[in-house]
């Protein structure tokens, strides 16, 4: 077999400048540590920044993964499909290693590895084109079947490359298999016994579930290691990397502890309950440089933490772009986000008519649930003067509406942890959230936003007007953005909690 290596709505801000001291420099030590000296740290995923990406997923491992490698003290490598939807330009880079053949139940498939380095992390790319050579990265009748291939792969492919981590850091149900067969298939070979699983979850409602008729034939399990995959009469393989996993984590402390819940947990609560003394809740963190509204190419001006009249001009310019009056003291309140029901959208079209009785401008962007389409545009046809619907996705109009506006609404019903509302405040936008999850953790209500814990509409009426009120108070306003847009969400806080987890299981 032949290798293959294919693959509208918006308003304005005035500059206040701030009173609040600037920010004091913190010094990131680097740690020299002999390179054999160094944990070997294997990720294990289905996408990852800059290569491919759906979703927050793809930016924690690309992240995460690259502020571990930074410290010094960890050789960082990084495993995951190669897609025909990789671009060309990564695609020329990589470096054909070379190829093996996979054993999975009756299969026994081809499997080419590449590899590419990139700021002190190694990728590899697992090779074959029946299984990836297609557009996306799921949402295939077979992805069960993809996935166990790639997770066999990824045990198959420690010796032939001869790297052999300490910890196999398995992320979501795509990789759950990875850390099941470490433990089953894999854990008489002498090399694969010192090997530690660590099992994060991003998303607990996508947990891999499938009929117990395909346990051997499609995922090479048998009768001694159905107990661990099994669960409510079907196979449930973020169930099974559970229970074989020395630790396993999630996105958020809040998240951590909302999953011990049959409300958060999609049925998984008493597995999760029972092993939570190997749980523990991380907060991810973001691109700090990549999200920074003083370098950032796509704000319509850049401007800093002590200097907002940028700021101002961003807000004028998506106004004029979007076709809003230009009214530098009305505020701008924005949603991004999938215009799915568990956003919390079934909150806004509750009461936004009556946000729109104040003096406010709304923009929204996303797409979803064709009912959430269809209201928002409606809405903006009814309100041409306060509401722009941007019914696309559309990475600059996004950069350009968090550096615009003046308020970020994220009122979700269940967030492992959000991104946007940690990079509405890098660009000094505040955002209004519910207390559920990553929100909870990241957002402190006056601190550097505003929050409501209960899912009720008028309960969040009730914040956004407080935000709005306090928009009029200007210097007060220019306080609350700017301790917004100092807040930490970098990733060297998470990488040194996942550093001292790691340790922990090793020892």
């Amino acid at each position: 077999m032949a290798t293959s290596t294919t693959k509208k709505t918006t308003t304005k801000t005035t500059a206040a400048k701030t009173t609040e001291p600037a920010a004091e420099k913190k010094v990131t030590k680097t740690v020299t540590v002999k390179q054999e000296d160094k944990k070997k740290i294997l990720f294990v995923a289905s996408e990852a920044t800059p290569f491919i990406q759906t979703g927050g997923l793809a930016e924690v491992i690309g992240s995460l993964s690259t502020a571990l490698a930074k410290t010094g003290k960890f050789d960082v490598r990084v495993v995951i499909p190669l897609y025909s939807d990789i671009k060309k330009e990564f695609r020329d880079k990589f470096t054909y290693l070379g190829n093996l053949y996979v054993h999975l139940a009756w299969r026994n498939q081809y499997c080419g590895v590449f590899s590419y380095e990139k700021e002190g992390v190694i990728f590899y790319f697992i090779d074959n084109e029946f299984y990836f050579k297609r557009p996306g990265c799921y949402g295939y009748f077979d992805d069960g079947e993809r996935f166990a291939f790639f997770s066999r792969a990824v045990l198959e492919i420690m010796p032939f490359l001869n790297f052999y981590p300490e910890v196999m850091h398995c992320h979501d149900w795509q990789a759950a298999l990875a850390a099941i067969y470490l433990k089953t298939n894999y854990c008489f070979r002498q090399e694969y016994q010192f090997i530690r699983s660590l099992f994060t979850i991003h998303n607990i409602e996508y947990q891999g579930q499938y009929s117990l008729d395909i346990l051997s034939s499609l995922f090479d399990i048998y009768g001694k290691y159905q107990y661990l995959v099994e669960y409510n009469n079907s196979i449930n393989l973020m169930k099974g990397a559970i229970e074989v996993s020395e630790r396993f984590s999630t996105v958020s402390p809040k998240y951590a502890d909302e999953i011990k819940d049959a409300y958060f947990a999609h049925g998984l609560d008493p597995i999760i309950r029972n092993n939570q003394f190997k749980l523990r809740g991380i907060l991810n963190g973001i691109d700090d440089k990549g999200y920074n509204c003083e370098l950032d190419s796509h704000l319509f001006k850049n401007f800093t933490p002590d200097d907002m009249s940028g700021k101002a001009v961003c807000k004028q310019e998506l106004q004029k772009m979007l076709d809003l009056p230009q009214k530098p003291d009305t505020p701008i309140i924005s949603m991004i986000s999938r215009l799915v029901s568990h956003k919390g959208l079934d909150l806004v079209t509750n009461v936004i008519e009556e946000v729109l009785q104040d003096d406010v401008q709304l923009v929204i962007l996303g797409t979803g649930d064709y009912q959430y389409e269809s209201y928002f545009r409606d809405l903006a046809r009814r309100y041409p003067d306060k509401v722009s619907a941007n019914i696309v996705f559309n990475g600059d109009l996004s950069r350009k509406i968090y550096s615009g506006s003046d308020i970020f609404l994220m009122p979700s019903k269940s967030e492992p942890c959000g991104l946007s509302q940690m990079i509405a405040c890098r660009y000094a936008t505040v955002p209004i959230v519910r207390e559920t999850g990553g929100l909870y953790d990241s957002i402190k209500p006056l601190e550097n936003g505003y929050t409501f814990a209960n899912y009720n509409a008028h309960d969040m009426l009730y914040v956004i007007r407080k935000a709005v009120e306090d928009y009029k108070n200007k210097k007060e306003w220019a306080k609350l953005r700017y301790r917004a847009a100092m807040s930490d969400f970098s990733w060297n806080k998470s990488a040194k909690e996942y550093e001292a987890l790691y340790l922990e299981m090793l020892k």
